[in-house]
């Protein structure tokens, strides 16, 4: 398929088409019908969320407050002119019968000193009593054309007239000679209770509306403070660089347990990251170091090789002993490249192991698997293992044997006798501060001076068959498993003894993913990983 370049409607020409091989789902809204993405209302910052919603609900709380309280301010000032209502009617009752007796009589005197005191006692209240003759009545009243309850004893209720109002409370009189009922009505007027609740009103009105601005103030303000350990975590979380190894740390308690949770979730999703960004790079660079170990390794034997091959395609009346000898080195050539492989894959492997797969293993079995091995492939080899019972570490089962065979494997090379096959002992046992694992032959040893680099990569002596990996692998290895390895002399004080310690439980990583070890054995030379005794 041939490649089109698209025009973007941003160099000025039109959309780009979306690429034949591409599949784009078709559209199957309604005409007309918006998608989700515009349906979704613009995002808002969370302060000023706060700040209209607390500008918004504390004016309402406050008029809801206020009507509440103008309710009970109501109720309250109707329920006192109610009980002083009851209290002038009760008091009046008796001067109103007296009226009533004194208007039967049809006494005048009495019925204007009856009168007199009637609406002396009255004070501010209206009064009217209502006769078989006519009402008589004094004080502020609605009009005699406004319905009045029934004649019988009542509570106080309102009436209206004209835009006023009063509270009247009725107390019947009883039935006059003739047989028609007598009242006494008394009036107050609401218009001071009402003007006072009309003011609450004002007054609650004029709160919520300074309450506006305020409360809405007063919310941006703790909002900025609220979210101000927020934008903190955001700005330190945007300055963190993907390979800033010195990052300083996201999470500073602020005093909000919100944001403290979220801070620490997102350093421990950064941890988490970094872990994962760790290992990329040391896979990268261990790929890196592999393929320019190789190249370097490899250029030699493959050099000697096509040496071989070039005398063998030249000469080829060659004899038949030196063709032999030409044979054996190409087959050399071809061993020592495999060795060399395998063992910088072992290299490689070990610089991105984890304590992930580790488990139980025992070192006991493992030493006399590893033995058994040893005795196959190299036929006559002496390989005594010495160690009763189990002796569980935690560890990789492949790298624990990597140091086993590895171990038996330089005795078995290093610590050979010319007139003979060389006792190789292995000791394994338990000691207070883990395991060990103790390797003795009988070879020439090593001096002093040369214990701690033999560890290093490719250092072998010049009758070594091998790559010079092998004690590398071990170091490696051992590390990994948090342990320690040490060359010394035997008692005996001929031969070399190799001894490995290895803690019985491997301490986890941090919560950084620092597990304290090295992964750095292919990219750059170890330091001094053994101690020499």
């Amino acid at each position: 398929m041939k490649a089109v370049k698209a025009v973007d409607a941003a160099d000025g020409g039109p959309p780009a088409a979306p690429r034949a091989d591409t599949f784009v789902e078709p559209d199957r809204r309604p005409p007309g019908i918006p998608s989700p993405a515009r349906l979704r209302p613009p995002s808002m910052r969370l302060s000023t969320r706060i700040a209209l919603a607390v500008g918004i609900l504390v004016p309402l709380l406050v008029i809801a407050a206020g009507s509440l309280v103008v309710r009970w301010v109501t109720a309250d000032v109707t329920h006192r002119q109610d009980v002083t209502l009851r209290q002038r009617a009760d008091r009046l009752a008796p001067d109103a019968r007296a009226l009533l007796r004194a208007v039967e009589n049809d006494r005048e005197n009495a019925v204007r000193a009856r009168e007199t005191k009637l609406f002396d006692g009255a004070l501010d209240v209206g009064v009217r009593v209502e006769l078989p003759g006519g009402p008589v009545a004094a004080g502020p009243q609605p009009p005699p054309d406004v319905a009045l309850p029934e004649n019988r004893r009542s509570g106080p209720v309102t009436v209206r007239s004209g835009g006023k109002a009063w509270r009247v409370i009725t107390r019947p009189l009883g039935a006059t000679r003739s047989g028609a009922p007598a009242t006494l009505r008394v009036f107050q007027p609401t218009a001071e209770t009402e003007a006072r609740t009309a003011l609450l009103r004002r007054r609650v009105f004029v709160v919520a509306l300074f309450a506006v601005p305020i409360s809405a103030l007063a919310g941006l303000v703790v909002a900025g403070t609220t979210t101000r350990s927020l934008r903190a975590l955001r700005r330190r979380a945007a300055a963190i660089e993907p390979d800033d190894r010195e990052r300083p740390d996201v999470h500073v308690p602020s005093g909000v347990a919100e944001v403290d949770e979220l801070g620490r979730t997102l350093a421990d999703v950064l941890g988490r990251y970094d872990v994962q960004t760790a290992r990329t790079r040391d896979a990268l660079d261990t790929a890196r170091a592999f393929a320019a170990t190789v190249d370097h390794e490899l250029r030699g034997p493959l050099t000697g090789m096509r040496t071989d091959l070039d005398v063998l395609v030249g000469y080829p009346d060659l004899a038949a002993h030196e063709r032999v000898e030409v044979l054996a080195d190409l087959t050399a050539g071809h061993e020592r490249i495999l060795s060399l492989l395998a063992s910088l894959r072992a290299l490689a492997q070990g610089d991105l192991a984890d304590a992930q797969p580790f488990e139980r293993v025992d070192l006991v079995e493992l030493a006399h698997e590893a033995a058994h091995d040893a005795r196959i492939r190299r036929p006559g080899a002496e390989v005594e293992v010495v160690g009763s019972g189990e002796v569980r570490v935690d560890g990789l089962r492949p790298g624990l044997r990597l140091v086993v065979d590895n171990l038996i494997g330089n005795a078995l090379v290093h610590g050979r006798d010319p007139h003979g096959p060389t006792p190789i002992r292995v000791v394994v046992e338990a000691v207070p501060d883990g395991a060990r694992i103790r390797v003795d032959d009988a070879g020439p040893g090593i001096p002093v001076d040369r214990r701690a680099a033999v560890f290093e990569r490719f250092r072998r002596g010049p009758d070594s068959p091998g790559a010079g990996l092998g004690l590398t692998l071990v170091a490696q290895q051992v590390e990994l498993h948090r342990g320690r390895v040490t060359v010394a002399d035997p008692p005996e004080g001929v031969g070399t003894r190799v001894e490995v310690v290895l803690p019985l439980r491997h301490p986890a990583a941090d919560a950084a993913g620092d597990d304290g070890i090295r992964h750095d054995w292919l990219t750059r030379e170890p330091g001094a990983v053994a101690t020499a005794e």
